[in-house]
């Protein structure tokens, strides 16, 4: 079976201040705090998150 892309997302900008529904994106791509690295599947909703927020992330294809 082929193995699930991946994408590793950071954030590099703080969450304070921002609106409510960033904020969820966010956390639903399961970052915490500043500087936090996670890996995500490449799949659309997680696509669409990370263009949602993209001014506070900074992300790579693995």
């Amino acid at each position: 079976m082929a193995e699930k892309k991946k994408l590793r997302v950071t954030l590099i900008r703080s969450m304070h201040g921002r609106g409510r529904r960033h904020v969820a994106c966010a956390r639903g791509l399961g970052l915490r705090r500043l500087h936090h690295c996670v890996e995500v599947e490449d799949t659309p909703q997680n696509r669409g998150m990370i263009n949602k927020v993209s001014y506070l992330l900074r992300w790579e294809a693995l």
